[in-house]
């Protein structure tokens, strides 16, 4: 594209020369389209697909065209084109034309092409070059007519020093120079800070923009990427820091050039906002002089622009070789250093194969185009070679075409989603290949078809290529929790119907009535994150379910038999006592304010009181009884025994003073619904089903131990309690426990029996066998009785009883002692003589 057009004025020249975040990029675009037609040329493929993409929101698909070594998207009339600099089309004539980062002149690899840009892609009407101040000696030295306009940087760039990477502020991205390193800076900021976005030059587009959304978007905070982000792609990233100072260029590892460090460290910063950039704690502190030149983007100027022949020469391979040599004769030029493409046609000029064909100058042209095969797939130069000798054997043959069998078997071999990263990743270079392959017409037949399926491929593959890093890299879970720490009013987080707990749309927990279960984290950092997010997400909800429990009828509270207190069918609190009608009750869960707290166990516990009352009425009368000193004599201390045994007590242990009870005393135990049996006396009405399940709740929970079920169960070790046997309705019986009303059936049987021994429906009736009956009749024999105690002296409860205190205070006083008076001594009635009466 020439510099003058007939009839027409020579075309502006621009360099609009500054640092990063000067809106360089930003200036062309709107430049370009102030015009009706225009072209802009970018370092990379990724850039290149982020440019298209905002011109076609605002012109339309229709009008814009995406050009690039793997991909073409070419609409019947495009006015603008957006381009990689290699693909550009220069043949189309545009009235704007501009090719961003023009330092890259000296790039080793690139340089030469865009240093051929720079010399001779004009557009009609205005050309622009957009790069580094470092140019501003060789533009002039190189295209004097050039107005160069300097741009300062939109926001301050600081040093913050080194950092460890667990200490490195949100919004970071770190760089690193390999993938092996890339993705071990993402693994450990998945474990420490909940994962990372990965961004790698080899990436495609559309694996690159999904990971570059999970920044953007806010649900990861950190970055890790090599050098490819220095090149304009536009991210909201506060911190820079370099995990490395080295870097392996092709040939040899070294040293970061300050402008290199200066062009990467400058993504730090958006518009307005400052920057920082700084090293991670195992790279090298920089030094203070490079740390100056960066802060004041002062640099070296470039000093000479890589250039190579554009004029080679194809009469014969060793005219095309000398031509490739040939040095530039203008200053600020520099002739480059031995590339691919030279590389590999130095190879092909002493291959027999290749001489024999490559004699016409039409071959020649072919076999160039063939050694210009980028090497996507980064493998040996053996296997490169033989790839580019396939395809110029293939383009010379007698077809002039590649065919079908030869692409489909190789795409065949890459139309597969299985594997991990790497796989994944090889795969897509292999695609590349193909797709940069059935971009060229003129090598490929059925070029169009075989473009829309290794579009399709690669995007399928970029698909999965996502999931998996996303998946290796990225603890959702942990990320959102760790953003949701961070934003603080418009964190989304909610509880569920079914109490499910979501923040940031990632579920952390279950809310069952005021406890709140965390899902387990799996790290130190996502325990924590869960915890506070549930103080966060939880704790309102927490606060509105107790002022609603301290609220609630009676109807809303239960008990299980192992003392937990249920809200509206969900466990809330805890017994922590053994008295039913003092009970004390522990909330479950941490959350909620403190005097909401301490009003809900108020509550739970009024309610345990009256429920105890209700449902352990007979044992609650009892203990008014004494209380108020209605019970007196025997049957006070009956009565002491039944409350210490929660309403159970063997016979046997009771037996003299049953038998010391008069009629009144009798009547006054029945009018208190104590039962009397063979075996033992008991309170009926606590053992009902109600009873007995708040009965149990009081009780330890190893007390319980063997105690549930039916009929006979061996004797628990070690033996339960006498309040424990009692909230069952049971009794020790030997080596056995036996339902109270099972052992009255038996008393019953034997009775009916007589010394017979029982039969075998009576035995079916109780579920008991032969010899168990035995075992049970042995240990019921109850031993000779001695004298009843005096009715005014009870049997009085253990003194570790819980009831003592309350047996010393009901206590009646004992009556005063009468004074000792002298005894009259008997006399002795004298003996009557023999044969006379006595008077």
């Amino acid at each position: 594209m020439s510099d003058r057009s007939a009839g027409m004025a020579p075309s502006r020249v621009t360099a609009i020369l500054g640092p990063t975040n000067t809106g360089k990029t930003h200036l062309a675009v709107e430049r370009m389209l102030g015009h009706a037609s225009g072209m802009i040329g970018l370092p990379l493929r990724l850039l290149a697909r982020e440019i298209y993409e905002r011109i076609v929101k605002r012109r339309g698909a229709a009008s814009v065209a995406l050009i690039t070594g793997e991909e073409k998207i070419v609409p019947p009339r495009p006015a603008f084109f957006v381009c990689t600099v290699e693909a550009m089309p220069l043949e189309r004539s545009v009235d704007f034309l501009a090719v961003d980062e023009i330092q890259l002149v000296a790039d080793p690899e690139r340089g030469h092409v865009f240093t051929q840009r720079l010399l001779h892609a004009r557009g009609r009407f205005e050309t622009m070059f957009l790069g580094a101040g470092t140019m501003a000696p060789l533009m002039r030295a190189l295209v004097p007519d050039a107005e160069i306009v300097t741009r300062d940087r939109l926001s301050t760039l600081s040093y913050a020093g080194s950092k460890k990477l667990t200490r490195l502020p949100r919004r970071s991205a770190v760089v690193a120079f390999s993938t092996e390193q890339v993705y071990a800076i993402a693994e450990l900021l998945r474990r420490q800070r909940g994962g990372a976005a990965v961004v790698m030059g080899s990436l495609s587009p559309r694996t690159r923009n999904a990971q570059v959304e999970l920044f953007q978007s806010g649900e990861v905070d950190f970055l890790v990427a090599t050098d490819a982000i220095g090149m304009g792609l536009n991210m909201d990233v506060d911190h820079v820091a370099f995990a490395g100072l080295r870097k392996f260029d092709g040939r040899r590892t070294r040293w970061l050039h300050a402008a290199e460090i200066g062009q990467i460290a400058g993504r730090a910063g958006r518009h307005l906002r400052d920057g920082t950039f700084g090293v991670t704690g195992e790279a090298e502190e920089l030094d203070e002089d490079l740390v100056e030149q960066v802060v004041e983007h002062r640099f070296d100027p470039v000093e000479a622009a890589e250039w190579r022949s554009g004029r080679l020469d194809f009469d014969t391979l060793p005219d095309l070789l000398r031509s490739l040599t040939v040095t530039p004769e203008r200053h600020g030029l520099r002739l480059t250093a031995q590339a691919l493409d030279e590389t590999l046609l130095r190879r092909f000029a002493v291959d027999e194969d290749v001489k024999k064909i490559a004699r016409s100058r039409g071959a020649l042209m072919r076999l160039w185009e063939a050694c210009q095969l980028p090497d996507f797939q980064k493998t040996t130069l053996d296997e490169h070679a033989r790839l580019s000798k396939e395809i110029f054997t293939a383009l010379t043959s007698r077809r002039g075409r590649l065919t079908e069998d030869w692409v489909a078997p190789r795409f065949n071999d890459l139309d597969r989603d299985d594997g991990q990263i790497d796989q994944l990743s090889a795969r897509l270079s292999g695609v590349r290949t193909l797709s940069y392959i059935a971009n060229r017409p003129d090598w490929m037949a059925g070029a169009q078809e075989w473009r829309d399926r290794t579009k399709a491929l690669e995007e399928r593959l970029s698909d999965v290529l996502h999931e998996r890093l996303t998946a290796r890299f990225v603890d959702r879970r942990t990320a959102a929790l760790m953003r949701a720490l961070n934003v603080r009013s418009d964190v989304l987080a909610g509880v569920a119907e079914d109490g499910e707990v979501t923040v940031e749309g990632e579920v952390v927990g279950h809310l069952d009535g005021v406890c709140f279960t965390v899902d387990a984290g799996g790290s130190a950092l996502a325990d924590r994150a869960l915890r506070q997010a549930a103080t966060r997400a939880v704790g309102p909800e927490v606060a509105r379910r107790l002022g609603r429990l301290a609220a609630d009828e009676d109807a809303a509270f239960s008990v299980t038999p192992d003392g937990g207190v249920l809200w509206n069918g969900a466990l809330t609190g805890r017994i922590v006592n053994e008295d039913p009608f003092s009970p004390r009750v522990r909330l479950l869960g941490e959350l909620g304010p403190i005097p909401a707290r301490e009003r809900a166990e108020r509550r739970m516990e009024a309610w345990l009181a009256a429920e105890a009352g209700r449902a352990l009425k007979p044992l609650k009368r009892l203990r008014h009884a004494i209380e108020s000193g209605a019970l007196t004599g025997l049957p006070r201390g009956l009565a002491f025994r039944l409350i210490e045994a929660s309403g159970l007590i063997p016979r046997r242990e009771v037996e003299r003073d049953l038998a010391a009870l008069s009629q009144h005393e009798r009547r006054t135990l029945k009018t208190f619904a104590i039962r009397v049996g063979a075996h033992s006396v008991w309170l009926p009405g606590v053992m009902k089903p109600r009873g007995a399940a708040l009965a149990q709740a009081f009780l330890p929970h190893e007390a319980i131990n063997g105690l549930a079920g039916e009929g006979l169960s061996p004797l628990p070790e070690p033996p339960p309690s006498a309040r424990a046997l009692s909230a069952f309705g049971r009794r020790a019986v030997g080596r056995w426990t036996a339902p109270v009303e099972a052992l009255e059936t038996f008393a019953e049987a034997q009775r009916a029996a007589g010394k017979a021994p029982l039969s075998d429906e009576a035995l079916n009736s109780l579920g008991w066998t032969t010899d168990q009956a035995k075992a049970i009749h042995a240990a019921l024999r109850t031993p000779r009785a001695e004298r009843a105690p005096s009715p005014d002296k009870p049997t009085p409860p253990p003194k570790d009883s819980p009831f003592a205190a309350l047996a010393q205070l009901t206590q009646p006083p004992r009556p005063a002692a009468k004074p000792k008076t002298a005894r009259r001594p008997r006399r002795r009635p004298r003996r009557a003589a023999a044969g006379k009466p006595t008077e």
